[in-house]
């Protein structure tokens, strides 16, 4: 804060100068000494000059009538590409929720594009009524077995981590490479903590000596707890618990009973990954404050968990509390249960009142990050298996999960070539390299998607985001394929030879420029055109954006191959 400005507010905070706006007779939600208190709120250029009561003139007077003032809430960890939503329209949906400051790890487009993904992410959130910070990818790629659109090494991460509004290393997913200390992922992390940054990890299920190891690097927080045991095992061990409730992962119900008044300034309350719908329809982080006090956890904890814990972990000094000197990023709202926001300000400017966005939201463009489906010609034989005369490994969806089953099965065979076999629900599965490096096609079976006929094809396909396609006729999978190069990536539905519904994802094959509510259509007509086909998947495009991702058990495909994540490496088709 310059020198004139810090003044001002001094002078303010004093009683010798008007503020701009007063909040008058609300309840602070105080989150330093965990209490709840009558006061008035005096803003100053979009500084909290004072708390307490107030008879000094405010150019303008709110009056509160006992409404529960807030600090604006901070998700500590998600992916925005999750969304499928420009930067723009995600804080629009954030904002209107009460979330007034995001850390988001750009996982999914630096696998495309990289550094210039990166950048592009933090152009995009400059102006908007959401503080957007970031973390730097710290696995891009995940493995070397899939072709991602980038790699960033140690220099490259070295050079991210002095950019504007970097606050950490993303989480560390390779913890095998830290636990056996592998040179590059140490560079990594060092450089890291040369630049005074925290660095996140992702180490699920790892205890003991491993975990010692893990932390002993550095590593500082983790989000992927599932059990109550290994979460007070890694709380133990120095670590920050996230405890996630997203769209697809849900841990709250698992871990909250871990949470109690000696270790509560431990924990976050974060989302991981949320879809437009549910944004929407529930709110962003808001949804989860409201799901863990409906549980029983005290909501003056629950809300000091996702304001001033996130705060003090990511070094965000000037937020997550009501207190003189911090910015006015506020939500007032009428209870403490489903933490419905009646007015949301961010930095002492009315951003979003019950539900409506009262601020520009400044959209950014760049043609640089579109056009990324770069495949070549496609044809129905691209997708031909020959028969060999034996088994065949084939990836077995478990419904609503993320992990597979290796399994074995006698493929169908028609002219000395393996076929789709809906009867079986045995489906051709196909991962096509969609970076421009050459072009390589994984080709598999999957049983678990259910549809009868047609394809369906994504180009949101972990952690690389190659094209994925799954279907019964070769025809329709070539048909996909290129429609996913037209539209520049997404999702697409087609069968008899014709789209029956699609999705376009034009920037990085991840994100639309689009409003929330069309893309909400678009993926229900998506779905229940799947459904038509057969699937009975609740979310089938998200069951099959997880089928190459070669960090989760038991089997998955990449362009280059069938991985058996047991062994980490590729395998081959016939058993």
């Amino acid at each position: 804060m310059k020198d004139k400005r810090l003044s001002d507010l001094i002078a303010v905070a004093r009683g010798d100068a008007p503020g701009d706006i007063l909040l008058q007779g609300g309840r602070i939600v105080e989150v330093f000494s965990g209490k709840i208190i009558p006061a008035d709120v005096l803003i100053f250029q979009g500084r909290i000059a004072g708390v307490g009561q107030y008879e000094q003139k405010a150019k303008k007077v709110i009056k509160l009538k006992g409404k529960f003032v807030l600090p604006g809430f901070i998700d500590g960890h998600i992916h925005i590409e999750s969304s499928l939503l420009g930067l723009s329209e995600f804080a629009r949906l954030a904002v209107r929720s009460g979330t007034t400051a995001v850390v988001a790890d750009p996982h999914e487009i630096a696998n495309v594009l990289g550094i210039r993904g990166i950048d592009y992410m933090i152009r995009a959130s400059r102006g908007l009524p959401v503080d957007i910070f970031f973390t730097v990818p710290s696995c891009v790629p995940a493995t070397a077995m899939e072709t991602s659109g980038a790699n960033l090494g140690p220099r490259e991460i070295a050079a991210l981590l002095s950019r504007e509004r970097i606050v950490g290393l993303a989480e560390m997913m390779n913890f095998p490479g830290v636990i056996y200390g592998d040179p590059l992922v140490l560079a990594k992390i060092k450089a890291a903590k040369t630049a005074g940054l925290v660095v996140d990890g992702h180490s699920p299920g790892l205890t003991g000596k491993g975990l010692a190891a893990y932390t002993a690097a550095g590593i500082k927080s983790d989000h992927e707890c599932t059990k109550i045991e290994e979460a007070r095992e890694k709380l133990r061990a120095g670590m920050m618990i996230m405890i996630r409730e997203g769209s697809a992962a849900k841990n709250l119900k698992g871990l909250l009973g871990l949470v109690d008044s000696g270790n509560a300034h431990r924990f976050m309350l974060v989302s991981d990954d949320r879809d437009a719908e549910d944004m929407r329809e529930e709110g962003e982080v808001n949804a989860v404050l409201a799901r863990a006090v409906k549980r029983g956890l005290d909501p003056v904890t629950a809300v000091r968990m996702v304001t001033i814990n996130p705060a003090n972990y990511f070094g965000l000094g000037d937020r997550g509390a009501i207190a003189p000197g911090y910015r006015a990023d506020l939500v007032i709202t009428k209870d403490l249960k489903k933490f419905i926001p009646e007015l949301v300000y961010k930095d002492g400017s009315l951003a979003a009142e019950r539900g409506k966005v009262r601020v520009p939201l400044p959209a950014y463009r760049d043609p640089r990050v579109r056009g990324t489906v770069r495949i070549g010609k496609i044809t129905g034989k691209t997708f031909q298996i020959p028969d060999r005369g034996k088994k065949v490994r084939v990836i077995g969806v478990i419904p609503n999960q993320i992990v597979t089953r290796s399994l074995a099965a006698a493929p169908r065979v028609s002219e000395g070539e393996i076929v789709s076999d809906p009867a079986r629900d045995i489906l051709k599965l196909a991962v096509i390299e969609r970076h421009g490096k050459g072009g390589g096609i994984g080709l598999g079976l999957v049983q678990g998607i259910g549809i009868k006929r047609g394809a369906l094809a994504s180009t949101v396909a972990h952690d690389s985001h190659n094209l994925i396609i799954v279907g019964v006729d070769d025809r329709d999978l070539a048909l996909a394929a290129t429609a996913m190069k037209k539209q520049g990536g997404g999702y697409v539905v087609v069968a008899g030879g014709k789209i029956r519904a699609s999705l376009p994802l034009p920037v990085a094959g991840l994100l639309s420029e689009a409003r929330a509510e069309e893309i909400i259509r678009g993926m229900k007509k998506l779905n229940r055109a799947a459904r038509e086909l057969g699937s009975k998947l609740p979310r089938p495009f998200s069951t099959l954006s997880f089928l190459a991702l070669p960090v989760i058990p038991e089997l998955k495909l990449t362009d280059q191959g069938l991985v058996d994540v047991g062994k980490f490496q590729i395998v081959s088709l016939y058993e």
